[in-house]
């Protein structure tokens, strides 16, 4: 599996990389910013990310925007919407508002900081990606 971290906090992006990386290759970004373009870099290199985990409060860009421009670039190059990146919004921020703002971007799972691993494992294998 190929994991992209898109987190500008080092504790939280240490530990999910930590995490991650027994089950795949991860790369790491700081912001949303690098994260579309790293996420492009993978599409060109034919090496596409299965999995993004996006922080919301980002600088730069945040993981809304990020959401929205990788969705953008999927529905852009015909991406099959089962072949798309399943993508994990990590945040502090648990307000209806944000939660229903991040799946009418497209996200696949919203994750609540601090990220719990175990609830993350286990999203991860209903995903099907481990």
């Amino acid at each position: 599996m190929r994991i992209l971290i898109a987190e500008d906090d080092f504790a939280s992006r240490k530990a999910l990389l930590r995490f991650l990386s027994a089950y795949g290759e991860c790369d790491v970004t700081v912001d949303g910013m690098e994260a579309i373009d790293a996420y492009l870099m993978a599409l060109e290199e034919d090496n596409p990310y299965d999995l993004v985990c996006l922080d919301v409060m980002m600088p730069i860009m945040d993981g809304y925007q990020a959401l929205k421009n990788i969705r953008d670039i999927e529905k852009e190059k015909n991406i099959p919407e089962d072949e798309r990146a399943k993508v994990i919004m990590t945040t502090a921020l648990n307000e209806e508002k944000n939660v229903k703002k991040a799946f009418e971007l497209g996200c696949t799972v919203y994750c609540a900081k601090p990220v719990d691993m175990e609830k993350l494992k286990g999203m991860l294998e209903k995903l099907g990606l481990i």
